[in-house]
């Protein structure tokens, strides 16, 4: 992670005319300040023109053709699958696509939640959880017998340390789900010391990094979780499109969350087999476009 000496020194080398002029938006707004980011981001012109590209030069069906078009999108959609994995610092095979954060965690509670969790067995959050990474583990509570325990935050707006320890300590915790970095705070979560206590007990780790994927640098392996999930939109890309990372091991090991083409192997009226991840967790049409824009949009923050 950066210094905060580094990271002064990139924000007084940074021309903040310069970049407002790269988004259309922004020049377009005759003194306009958008201070919404938090919710969503503006598009920075890299963005627009490879969203445009996309439509226009070569769209067509990602894995469904044999026709240039189609060839041409199904490999420019697995190089963005590769430059999210190197941004996460993981594998292409542990990305899987989805719309956001949102349904990646929806993912993992329904999928790798179906076959873990039961009665007895503890879903653990903190006080600091956006609705999408607490709503689906209320969810899966509900249809395991699985029970939802929160560690609170204190005076400071921190996560009780000592709090997600005790938790731990009796081995019923089976999963953590935690923020990264909170929307309504801004507190940066000591998500790698979580890991590892959470590792420690034999509960899996879930981090929600929405909010950290614009202004963080991620290292899956250094932070030590499981499932990382963060939405295109808040970091200046596409609307749409996000992605989850989750160890090979766990994802070969989930069942499918929905069905469809794109996710199958084999397919009769008495049986279906299913394709390997992380094909498996993306059933229908790829949002081949969107993904582009999510890889320009990782490029354009990394210049």
């Amino acid at each position: 992670m950066e210094t905060t000496a580094r990271s002064a020194e990139r924000e007084a080398s940074l021309d903040a005319l310069a970049v407002r002029a790269e988004f259309p938006a922004l020049a377009a707004g005759a003194g306009c300040v958008y201070l919404d980011n938090a919710a969503t981001t503006q598009k920075p012109r890299a963005v627009l023109d490879e969203l445009a590209r996309a439509y226009v030069e070569s769209y067509g069906a990602i894995g469904r053709g044999v026709y240039r078009w189609s060839a041409e999108a199904t490999r420019s959609y697995e190089e963005a699958r590769a430059r999210v994995a190197r941004f996460l610092g993981g594998e292409p095979g542990e990305v899987v696509f989805v719309r956001g954060t949102t349904e990646a965690i929806n993912l993992v509670a329904a999928s790798w939640g179906r076959v873990n969790l039961g009665p007895g067995d503890e879903i653990l959050i903190s006080g600091l959880e956006h609705h999408s990474n607490l709503v689906p583990w209320q969810l899966a509570a509900q249809a395991t017998g699985a029970r939802l325990v929160v560690a609170p935050i204190d005076e400071r707006g921190e996560v009780a340390l000592e709090e997600v320890e005790r938790r731990l300590a009796d081995g019923r915790v089976r999963l953590v789900a935690v923020a990264h970095v909170s929307n309504a705070l801004g507190t940066v979560v000591p998500v790698t010391e979580i890991a590892r206590r959470a590792r420690a007990a034999g509960a899996r780790v879930l981090v929600d990094g929405a909010q950290s994927v614009p202004h963080l640098p991620v290292d899956v392996a250094a932070l030590g979780c499981d499932f990382f999930a963060f939405s295109g939109h808040k970091v200046y890309g596409p609307s749409g499109i996000g992605a989850l990372w989750a160890r090979r091991e766990l994802l070969e090991a989930m069942p499918p969350w929905q069905g469809g083409g794109g996710m199958i192997r084999e397919v009769t009226f008495e049986r279906t087999t299913f394709a390997e991840p992380p094909e498996r967790f993306e059933a229908g049409t790829p949002a081949g476009p969107e993904a582009r824009g999510l890889a320009a949009a990782l490029d354009w923050l990394e210049r």
